[in-house]
């Protein structure tokens, strides 16, 4: 069963609606145009409800079934997420970003336009029972949005029993899907480091302690937790991307800073590498004579499918693309905020193809407007047969 032939009609309008929320990008919290574009287009549809200020800048919409309610579910949540990220856009396109260092990097213009249209078909032929919630999301990009909207109480306001998300994934044919259970992204952390040594003259480093000297071996020690430390059939990503020091080059600098990022898949693996960071920290410390002050953060946690849920849809991945087209892909160590909602209601996470365009988070990505008709389509087919009248 291919694409809902009344989605592949709404083509040209969702396209349009992906081109305006990309022309205007909005960062974190800040996406009061976009918010506002979502709302009125869910009121003109005929949403039964639409309430703005969920999680700060949220809106959701709530679309009732013309169908009588049996014993099954009587309400699943759909997300989509609305920011965009700091980047200047290098696409060249006619509906590039207007807006200097902020651009739709991440295809979230096309999951907002995408559960928009979802949202139009399913008001107009509300062939099932229950509601149907829509949520467009802020802030995934780094400021937690999904967990802002489920400490709102999202979910038990308008009833959500069941909640699902989608992203676009770059490399992955149009016209197909990826999917897992368990976990499918990766928790988050945060590292900062601040070393202070003992600075002085470039000639004379036996009277210092050297600060970029405590930082190199500090690195080096910290990728011996993930060789030697973690299981290696588990996986654990330690990146220090960061680091700052000195300005001249005949002083050795008293301080130096190092920022990163740690992955990992597993709540377990995740308490062993924190463990092992800040016993790490306290080595390099003591060997070298530093002082190293160490702020950890838990961001975001594992994004983790549920089983009965990731069969639901994988199923109705497979209507829409084809057995064939739906694969089971490997997790990936990138994080994503629609954990916080799995981690409140079952549910799942699906990546739609994007085909072969630029990457995630690259100045010349561009969201496929190729793969609207599948993406909008898995959503209504989803209302339609998670919410069927008993």
């Amino acid at each position: 069963m291919p694409i809902v032939n009344r989605v592949a009609d709404l083509q040209s309008d969702i396209q349009a609606w992906r081109r305006d929320i990309h022309q205007h990008p909005e960062l974190l919290y800040d996406v009061h145009r976009t918010a506002a574009f979502v709302a009125d287009r869910l009121r003109e549809f005929g949403c039964d409800e639409v309430v703005t200020g969920i999680g700060q800048t949220g809106v959701v919409g709530v679309i009732k079934g013309n169908k009588p309610a049996g014993e099954g579910l009587k309400a699943i949540g759909m997300r989509a997420d609305m920011d965009a990220l700091p980047v200047d856009e290098q696409t060249n396109l006619p509906y590039a970003s207007k807006i200097p260092g902020k651009m739709h990097a991440c295809g979230h213009d096309g999951h907002t336009a995408m559960l928009l249209g979802a949202a139009r078909y399913l008001a107009e032929t509300r062939n099932f029972a229950g509601d149907a919630v829509v949520i467009f999301q802020p802030a995934e990009e780094g400021g937690a949005g999904g967990a802002a909207m489920v400490k709102d109480g999202m979910m038990e306001r308008f009833g959500i029993e069941q909640v699902y998300g989608m992203h676009n994934g770059p490399g992955i044919p149009i016209g197909s899907f990826a999917i897992r259970p368990g976990p499918i992204m990766a928790a988050t952390d945060e590292v900062d480091l601040m070393i202070e040594g003992l600075g002085g003259h470039a000639a004379r480093p036996h009277k210092c302690v050297d600060s970029v000297l405590v930082g190199a071996q500090l690195i080096t020690a910290l990728q011996s937790i993930v060789a030697r430390s973690v299981d290696p059939l588990e996986s654990a990503v330690i990146s220090i991307c960061e680091f700052h020091a000195g300005n001249a080059r005949n002083v050795i600098p008293q301080t130096a800073i190092l920022r990163g990022t740690i992955r990992t898949l597993t709540p377990d693996v995740r308490k062993l590498v924190e463990k092992r960071v800040r016993e790490v920290v306290a080595g390099v410390a003591q060997i070298t004579g530093a002082k190293i002050d160490l702020h950890y953060k838990r961001n975001y946690p594992v994004v983790n499918n549920h089983v009965a849920e990731t069969e639901v849809a994988s199923r109705i991945a497979k209507q829409v693309a084809g057995d064939a087209n739906v694969l089971e892909m490997s997790p990936l160590m990138g994080g994503e905020d629609f954990a916080y909602m799995l981690e409140a209601r079952p549910g799942a996470f699906i990546f739609c193809g994007n085909g072969d365009s630029a990457g995630l988070h690259h100045p010349a990505y561009n969201f496929n407007d190729e793969a609207i008709v599948f993406g909008t389509s898995y959503w209504v087919k989803l209302v339609e047969e998670q919410l069927a009248a008993s």
